[in-house]
């Protein structure tokens, strides 16, 4: 096998400890066929684990880092930091070509810069963007870009964020032409900032992109999947993601309530369970888990820091799909092709 298929993953990064990385990795092995990893980060402690996931050791390979990078740690301490930490570590494996994509459930910011500063941006892109899928009430989910790597942008980088979101798009849900929005405060061609008019604009008139552009949407309009890219800067894109989040949990804390104040209720629970456990797992963050910095020159997935097994397993598989779709080449590709045509 051949090593741009394996995954390298951060052991030592998850707020829930090595034991849930360890059996996150060991789920996905049994979700996705042919799966192979780099397990980065204290030896002795990763050995130790691994006795309880024998099936795991002949598909795994150890990589010595003895340090972690804190939740609250700032970039430019962790990148000064990098040759010893597990996420330093894990992101240099992709860099060395000894693992297709490095997952890490450990500090955003941290995990940003050190992959911008070893793995370097595709040519033609100026930032890196963190994109997701989030659900919707349509067929397919929906990609969210930015989520919170750039606060302030561009027109110039958004336009880039909706080449990327479409080739990721297209990769990651199979479609020929997604249709890309950019989120607004209204849909009115004279609304939101001039940056993102003058995006607006520059989209409209890339029409030899294998992409839709449909204008602008609002935000109470992220789930209904009536797009299939949506552009924003990181600023609004991370409170767009934390409210969806927060919405999610607030309905499933409505409905337990719900469901266990009165004996009619509990029976009530019962008659609609199969329906309660579909609209819990279609909003559980744990199934959508494995946000991707696109525009660097390989692949890092960032896991939610709190994700349990089944969302480290999400995120795991979610990098091998964008490792076998070859998604840097597509999006370079893509780029490319936009950057001729506006020469």
């Amino acid at each position: 096998m051949s090593n741009s298929s394996r995954i390298a993953v951060d052991a030592m990064g998850g707020d829930k400890g090595l034991d849930v990385m360890l059996a996150g990795v060991a789920a996905a092995r049994r979700r996705f066929d042919g799966m192979q990893f780099l397990l980065v980060g204290d030896e002795a402690q990763i050995r130790a684990g691994l006795e309880a996931h024998p099936n795991l050791t002949q598909h795994s390979e150890i990589v010595h880092a003895p340090e972690v990078v804190g939740g609250a740690e700032k970039p430019s301490q962790a990148i000064r930091r990098a040759k010893t930490t597990s996420m330093g570590v894990a992101i240099d494996m992709v860099k060395q070509g000894r693992a297709g994509a490095a997952v890490s459930c450990g500090n955003t910011g941290a995990l940003m810069a050190m992959a911008k500063l070893a793995l370097r941006m595709l040519p033609g892109i100026d930032r890196p963007a963190l994109a997701a899928l989030l659900p919707t009430l349509g067929e397919n989910d929906v990609v969210v870009l930015d989520l919170g790597a750039n606060t302030e942008v561009d027109a110039r980088n958004l336009v880039q964020f909706a080449v990327m979101g479409a080739a990721y798009a297209r990769t990651t849900l199979d479609l020929g032409r997604p249709r890309v929005a950019l989120l607004n405060i209204g849909s009115e061609d004279q609304k939101g900032t001039e940056e993102i008019r003058d995006a607006a604009a520059a989209l409209r008139a890339a029409d030899h992109l294998p992409l839709d552009f449909t204008g602008f949407i609002e935000g109470d309009q992220l789930a209904r999947g009536n797009v299939d890219v949506i552009v924003c800067d990181g600023f609004s894109g991370n409170i767009a993601l934390k409210t969806a989040e927060g919405t999610a949990r607030f309905v499933a804390d409505l409905l337990k309530r719900a469901f266990s104040s009165s004996v009619r209720s509990k029976i009530g629970f019962l008659i609609s369970k199969p329906a309660t456990e579909l609209l819990r797992d279609h909003l559980d963050p744990n199934n959508h888990n494995g946000a991707v910095f696109l525009g660097l020159n390989g692949l890092v997935v960032k896991s939610h820091g709190g994700a349990n097994e089944r969302g480290v397993a999400t995120a795991i598989g979610a990098a091998a799909k964008m490792v076998r779709d070859d998604l840097t080449r597509r999006i370079s590709e893509d780029l490319g092709n936009f950057e001729a045509k506006a020469a």
